[in-house]
């Protein structure tokens, strides 16, 4: 039964795995769409949207959860999935609602890290960027004394956070826009270190290979040597008989 409850596991996260990802697309689009068109006519269809894709992100982490062998294994490796889903339900937090587009993102292309580290680098720093300029635009440009007012505010706030350089001239001043701030800090660290790491075991597995090259060439190089030493024996024997 528990085999079978796993097996189970696997085939529903390779059937859903595809129509997530374009369902988080789709769940960016219109997320984006909402935050430049603010108040405009679409905003309520857009936001039923939203929720609709939500709905169906949680109903993937209940299924998942009720299909794991160890339940309790499965809750604690899956905090970033759990939190993804839960708290986008608390209005103040509506932004985190972006955590879930980058999570299942993430989990599609992770797997080819080392194989294309350039792709994966540039696209998790464009969406991650974008994500936190749509975050801290959508709770701030309203708030009284906001410096971040425009999509470019938003958009150089964000640069110069990722980048640590931190120039103040734009600044969140609510607690949701602040919040957005401390995740980017958070997350931005942990991106450099997953592409400093990403990178130094990539050089590693490839210095790796050129030294086991190398080896292969010196091995090649006796084996040629004894077989011309042999060769060298034999005729200095033909030649003295």
């Amino acid at each position: 039964m528990l085999q079978s409850n796993e097996a189970r596991l696997e085939r529903w996260e390779r059937k859903v795995e595809w129509p997530l990802t374009a369902l988080a697309v789709l769940f960016l689009v219109a997320y984006a769409w909402q935050v430049f068109d603010d108040h405009g006519t679409m905003h309520f269809s857009l936001e039923i949207v939203l929720w609709l894709v939500w709905g169906v992100f949680a109903a993937d982490y209940v299924t998942r959860f009720t299909l794991a062998n160890n339940k309790f294994w499965f809750f604690k490796t899956h905090l970033f999935d759990l939190a993804a889903v839960v708290l986008p339900m608390v209005r103040q937090l509506r932004v985190l609602r972006l955590i879930t587009v980058i999570t299942l993102l993430n989990k599609k292309f992770q797997h080819k890290i080392r194989q294309r580290v350039s792709i994966y680098v540039a696209g998790v720093t464009v969406i991650v960027a974008f994500c936190a300029s749509l975050g801290v635009l959508d709770a701030e440009r309203h708030a009284e004394n906001a410096s971040i007012t425009t999509f470019g505010d938003a958009l150089w706030w964000t640069l110069t956070t990722m980048s640590t350089v931190g120039y103040g001239d734009r600044y969140p001043v609510t607690a949701e826009g602040r919040l957005v701030a401390g995740l980017l800090m958070v997350g931005g660290i942990a991106l450099l270190g997953v592409i400093t790491g990403t990178i130094a075991s990539w050089l590693v597995e490839k210095l790796r290979g050129v030294e086991e090259a190398e080896h292969e060439t010196v091995r090649e190089l006796k084996n040629l040597r004894a077989e011309i030493a042999e060769l060298r024996a034999e005729l200095n024997t033909r030649s003295g008989s």
